[in-house]
């Protein structure tokens, strides 16, 4: 495996299967409280430039369970590109700790810290990619579904940094990604043209449309993430209006023909991508499976109700 994880670029579909092996086994021994301390005696180090309620807790909480110790670095703890720079915290960092995980407002960061870092860095989001977000959701449903490849996954939302993510994981996994996003927003034309040509080996199809009913049609997992994420609050009421109509709720469901008993998404904010309702009968709520080599929590819609007679189980 590539020493760093930018971006899903850097892991190959082996590598993939491998990481989610050893993320059972740690996950089975972890129920059964059995030791299981592959990072005895190491450190990491946690470059936050944004706050976070699950990658913090989940890093953190992963470290300490698999024996290691994880240091967590605010924003005012560094100030990266002012009071040090990049490249001054990445070699002051690889003499102290085992790896970095950074969580950056630019993926340049990210990709300056593993240039110039001799140690693992691990991007924890940047807004060109969320990597290790893709791995936990995939892992989900390698857990939930078996093999992935031919899956169709259809993403409703912002062709955004999770949006990107999802294309490369899809096409080195063979799944079949489709995004729904109004006009205007949808992903990186040169993240679209490679992960294109990268489908071609592993049999994915990947493709955008602009009608959220057409894209649930056939699907077997519907994914969503905010509309609006942490740096875009001053868009944050013109997103609203272009995302209107470009929800996981009784609409989509309908439009689709699909009784959809399940959602997968990011994460719910302020920007609104979960229904309030799915009409008489079920009710969306929030639920977590935790399911990644982190121990990631992943957030699942789940409908409630008589109708959601298969519902997925909440954290294990």
């Amino acid at each position: 495996m590539n020493r760093h994880l930018v971006t899903l670029d850097d892991v190959t579909p082996a590598d993939i299967n491998a990481l989610f092996d050893l993320a059972a086994s740690l996950k089975a021994k972890q129920q059964q409280r059995l030791p299981h301390l592959v990072l005895q005696g190491k450190s990491l180090a946690m470059i936050f430039e944004k706050p976070s309620l699950r990658t913090r807790v989940t890093f953190e909480a992963g470290m300490t369970q698999l024996g290691g110790h994880a240091i967590y670095l605010a924003p005012a703890d560094i100030r990266l590109g002012q009071r040090e720079t990049v490249q001054d915290a990445a070699r002051n960092l690889e003499r102290w700790v085992d790896g970095i995980v950074a969580r950056a407002f630019s993926h340049r960061t990210v990709e300056r810290l593993a240039h110039y870092s001799r140690v693992p860095v691990i991007n924890g989001l940047s807004d060109g990619h969320h990597p290790v977000q893709i791995l936990c959701d995939l892992f989900t449903l390698w857990e939930k579904r078996g093999s992935l490849t031919g899956m169709r996954v259809a993403f409703i939302g912002d062709g955004n940094n999770v949006c990107h993510s999802w294309l490369q994981g899809a096409a080195k996994m063979g799944l079949h990604f489709t995004l729904a996003c109004p006009p205007g927003y949808e992903p990186d034309p040169a993240v679209m043209a490679r992960t294109q040509e990268q489908a071609k080996a592993s049999g994915a199809r990947l493709s955008v449309t602009h009608d959220p009913g057409a894209v649930a049609r056939g699907a077997d997992v519907l994914y969503t993430d905010v509309w609006a994420s942490m740096g875009q609050e001053e868009e944050h009421a013109q997103r609203l209006r272009d995302f209107q109509g470009f929800q996981l709720d009784r609409g989509v469901q309908v439009q689709g023909g699909l009784p959809v008993e399940e959602f997968l998404g990011h994460r719910e904010g302020k920007g609104r991508p979960l229904g309030q309702t799915l009409g008489p009968g079920p009710r969306l709520r929030q639920g977590f499976l935790t399911s990644s080599p982190r121990r990631a929590p992943v957030p699942v819609a789940r409908m409630t109700g008589p109708e959601a007679s298969k519902s997925w189980p909440a954290c294990s």
